[in-house]
């Protein structure tokens, strides 16, 4: 809901750092991947309950996220790496409710159920891209991304806040797991509605 808003912020946060590691050689596919594995060591890290060491992993690789795409767009994004960015975001964010599953036993369905909300939000996400790649559609609020971005109700930014606090405060993961399910099964909806009405000319 509010990624478009943050994206200038950040990009002047991450642009200096981007701008080194471009200098020193490394590109933003190793950058992806290399987030990518930092991520799933929060997995352990919740399975064990070091809850801070899993927090301090989960930023580390949404700092990597928004470091690949300054990277990419310095020397020339390309298809792979927006390939690589969005398929590696989706397995990293089921990932996290796993962690505290295999923690807990009884935040099981908590964590089954906003899993399966996420497929939900993922799935509506990457269908519209599709046919909106067909179209020759292009999303005005985020331009420089390699795929077409479908916002909504529950963006990255709201997933990082929620999985912020399950680390805070992991004795409320069911209940936060509940109610943010909730909202990504709205924001399916409404993608799913948009997508009806914006391809519904045929």
């Amino acid at each position: 809901m509010i990624d478009a808003a943050l994206l200038p912020t950040v990009r002047a946060v991450l642009e200096a750092p981007a701008r080194r590691l471009v200098a020193r050689g490394i590109t933003a596919d190793q950058v992806s991947l290399a987030g990518f594995g930092v991520g799933l060591l929060a997995l352990p890290a919740l399975w064990l309950g070091w809850f801070p060491l899993a927090l301090a992993l989960i930023l580390l690789n949404r700092i990597a996220d928004g470091l690949d795409g300054i990277m990419a767009r310095k020397v020339g994004a390309t298809d792979r790496g927006a390939f690589l960015d969005i398929a590696l975001d989706f397995v990293f964010y089921a990932t996290v409710p796993l962690g505290f599953a295999l923690a807990a036993p009884e935040n099981a369905l908590a964590a089954a159920v906003l899993i399966c909300a996420f497929v939900g939000t993922g799935s509506s996400f990457l269908a519209f891209a599709v046919i909106a790649a067909k179209r020759g559609l292009r999303a005005d609020a985020y331009p420089a991304k390699g795929i077409y971005y479908l916002g909504g109700l529950t963006e990255g930014t709201e997933t990082i806040v929620i999985f912020v606090l399950m680390c805070l405060f992991p004795a409320w993961f069911v209940p936060l797991a509940y109610g943010f399910a909730l909202a990504c099964a709205l924001t399916t909806v409404l993608r799913w509605l948009q997508g009806w009405r914006a391809f519904s000319d045929q």
